[in-house]
């Protein structure tokens, strides 16, 4: 049986891999019959799938170790080759679009595939390949210095992540020491930030004039997939959070204070959950693993088959070392029909949410290809695709005693759903930071950091940095990776936990049908668009008047059922 380690990596043959698909693109401009333009778009479909498997390999390595030279000038160079795909490929949905059989392909594929297709159309130019390879080094730049920074902290190394695990300490004199030098960590590259977020904003909005559209905002809708909606509609979101949202997380964080004991909550203090401590998971890879795979059986026979195939083929790299990138991330190797899922364990509750989380996102992965014949179709948008991983984190509930131990099985479930609540005001803090900064990108350094600090009051009114000078003036939003590496994502976080939150709804009283909701929604993919998929799923849409307190409303009074001990 193979195993990811041992799928072997070889430079592709980016010429022959371009001619193959303008071979295939030619035949289907002069396809006669709707069978030859379809095997046409196949041999297209195969041509990517080729290469993006090998991108995707090499990404994933490079991720792992990024002081691995090898892969460092791999992905240099895929990323170069992958910009020269895009004139390529803006000929070929050219083809798709002028095709005289582009009813047969919406007979067979839906509408869905053209309306993709005329969106990438927007997007793609050969003018844009030197600013795409620009772009691209720059975020590998970005990756590279954050990935970079360590501090010697108690004895040991630790980078962003690991200070992380330290500001959940009991002891508030940790968690304020283990603060400290996290945000001094940033200071110290904060310089270096600023230079590289400035060249991206010049970058992108080059090519966002290259391409005649009207600002950079558009084109990020654009090649985000957002046919549906716009700004306007994700200001009226914004506006439902800071009406319902804000004062129930402003009410969460008081009780907090006063469950922990202390007089004012500190940044360093909204991760410490309860006085006793948080409810930590019971162990780490080597003991989680076996619980996700016996807990993936029992929820339903298509996890089950799900998780013993990624544990099987070893799809997973979890425990935080020095030099791993940041964060966590689920992928995709098309040629496999394998998910992939990358994390930094730290031995907090976000271990268990790589384990329900970027696991959502991989079934639903694993799903989509199963059931969509091309590979347009294995992925949705990005709001949609958050769904699958914040839902599962709910229908996961049922096993949290395993992950984290029958004594703090309360404690974890009150801990997750708190935080999904809490967490979405900053969401849409960061989207809406985004907005304002490519609305003004003249902005100097301190004038984005004096408008994070605006837009925090307005979002996290309770947000206080113990007088840190760095955090104090602004720079907070340079932690959140989103910001350089994935412009105006966040929000679909946001978007997705109200979805969520109303499937979860459903899931207390119809578990099942829930479920069959849930798992149709996964398997159709992206073959459909946001509000159909949506609809496939019986949810509402969370841009409607008054959905947000329709679909949190049961969150919100569930968590203030909860009583726990004053100190």
């Amino acid at each position: 049986m193979w195993k990811f380690s041992d799928i072997p990596y070889q430079r592709p043959d980016v010429p022959k891999i371009e001619a193959d698909y303008r071979a295939a693109t030619q035949g289907l401009a002069a396809a006669t019959s709707y069978a030859e333009a379809r095997e046409a778009y196949l041999a297209q479909d195969r041509a990517l799938r080729g290469f993006m498997t090998v991108f995707t390999v090499a990404g994933i390595r490079q991720t792992i170790d990024t002081a691995d030279a090898f892969y460092e000038e791999e992905m240099k160079f895929l990323n170069r080759a992958m910009a020269q795909f895009s004139p390529l490929m803006k000929r070929a949905n050219e083809a798709l679009l002028a095709s005289p059989f582009r009813a047969g392909f919406e007979a067979e594929y839906g509408g869905e595939l053209l309306t993709k297709a005329e969106l990438e159309q927007r997007t793609q130019s050969e003018a844009i390949v030197a600013d795409l390879v620009e772009q691209s080094d720059l975020e590998e730049a970005y990756k590279l210095l954050v990935a970079s920074c360590s501090v010697e902290f108690r004895g040991e190394p630790c980078n962003f992540y690991g200070l992380l695990k330290h500001m959940e300490d009991p002891d508030r004199s940790v968690r304020r020491a283990a603060f400290v030098e996290w945000a001094n960590l940033y200071k110290g590259v904060s310089e270096r930030l600023d230079e590289l977020y400035d060249k991206l904003i010049a970058v992108r909005l080059r090519i966002a004039d290259k391409l005649s559209f009207a600002s950079y905002t558009d084109l990020a809708y654009a090649g985000m997939g957002r046919s549906a909606y716009g700004p306007a509609d994700v200001e009226a979101f914004r506006r439902q959070v800071r009406q319902v949202i804000v004062p129930a997380a402003a009410a969460l964080r008081q009780r907090q204070a006063e469950r922990i004991g202390v007089p004012s909550l500190r940044y360093y203090d909204e991760n410490f959950v309860f006085l006793d401590g948080n409810a930590d998971p019971v162990g780490g890879e080597d003991v989680l693993l076996p619980i996700g795979r016996r807990m993936y059986r029992e929820l339903s026979k298509e996890t089950g088959e799900f998780f013993d195939f990624l544990i099987d083929h070893g799809l997973f790299d979890l425990e935080t070392r020095p030099g791993k990138h940041l964060g966590g991330y689920c992928t995709y190797l098309p040629d496999h029909g394998a998910p992939f899922i990358f994390s930094n364990f730290n031995g907090t509750s976000a271990d268990v949410g790589v384990l329900t989380h970027e696991a959502g996102h991989a079934l639903a992965a694993y799903a989509a290809a199963r059931h969509q014949p091309i590979m347009a179709y294995f992925h949705s948008t990005a709001e949609i695709c958050e769904i699958h991983s914040m839902a599962m984190e709910h229908f996961t509930y049922p096993w949290l005693k395993d992950l984290y131990g029958a004594e703090n099985v309360e404690k974890a479930r009150f801990a997750h759903l708190a935080e999904a609540i809490a967490v979405i005001p900053y969401l849409v803090c960061v989207d809406e930071f985004q907005h304002r900064v490519f609305e003004n990108p003249g902005m100097s350094a301190a004038q984005r950091n004096a408008l994070w600090r605006e837009l925090e009051g307005a979002y996290m009114p309770w947000r206080d940095y113990d007088g840190n000078p760095f955090l104090e003036s602004g720079g907070f939003w340079m932690q959140k990776q989103h910001v350089f590496l994935y412009p105006f994502y966040y929000i679909d976080y946001a978007l997705a936990h109200v979805c969520a939150f109303e499937l979860y709804g459903r899931m207390k009283d119809a578990p099942a049908e829930a479920w069959a909701d849930y798992m149709r929604l996964c398997s159709a993919g992206g073959s459909k668009g946001f509000f159909e998929l949506l609809a496939l799923a019986n949810l509402g849409s969370p841009f409607a008047d008054g959905a947000v307190a329709r679909a949190a409303g049961h969150v919100i009074a569930e968590l203030d059922g909860y009583t726990w001990p004053k100190p």
